[in-house]
């Protein structure tokens, strides 16, 4: 298997927004078929969703923009960041090599506390941080970062996008209140395939 089937779609940022909304659509699907299609037809095990959830972070830093006069926006890097246990394994990092955001070279780092994400402009939680998952939110608070994670109802605590799985495949859930809160711009093409597009305050927010 062939990681450019995660990303070649994702090329040319000349495109027209219909052009783009398609491309988003075709990697979706190709995600989810590398995923759920069957062993014995790709020669090899199928990927785990944690390969799927990488492929994801990738293409979710072409369709959000960020502050011009953040921080995160100045460097020269583009930061994908991993707060806690590091459940991606080996597929992380060779999915980011090579790749580029805009004219930023995209990176993979891990981080043990929210004071640590200052340079991320992406910030998977853990699954490991499940119980200080408010005091990271709180820390967070309007910080022109992204963040994801698949904690349960993390889309409606405040996080901003959570990998759920339906019918066995990744899908996602975005928290557009805690977006917006961020500064951050969330394009019409990423939200239409979003499975839940939160847009008013829950209890406790």
């Amino acid at each position: 298997m062939k990681r450019k089937n995660h990303k070649a779609p994702f090329q040319g940022h000349g495109r027209s927004s219909r052009e783009r909304a398609v491309c988003l659509q075709r990697t979706i699907t190709a995600i989810v078929w590398l995923l759920f299609a069957g062993s014995s037809a790709l020669g090899q095990q199928k990927p785990s969703e944690y390969k799927v959830e990488a492929a994801y972070l990738y293409n979710f830093g072409r369709f959000v923009e960020w502050p011009a006069k953040s921080a995160t926006a100045q460097t020269d890097s583009f930061t994908i960041c991993v707060l806690g246990e590091d459940p991606f394994g080996p597929a992380l990092d060779p999915t980011l090599a090579g790749e580029m955001i805009g004219n930023q070279k995209v990176a993979a780092r891990r981080i043990s506390s929210p004071h640590e994400s200052g340079d991320c402009q992406i910030l998977f939680i853990s699954s490991s941080e499940a119980k200080r998952l408010n005091k990271i939110i709180e820390a967070l608070d309007k910080s022109a970062i992204l963040t994801v994670s698949d904690i349960p109802r993390f889309s409606q605590r405040r996080g901003m996008i959570e990998f759920v799985l339906e019918e066995n495949r990744i899908r996602f859930e975005v928290n557009l209140i805690a977006t917006q809160r961020a500064g951050l711009t969330l394009s019409s093409e990423l939200l239409k395939v979003a499975t839940v597009v939160r847009k008013n305050p829950q209890p406790g927010d």
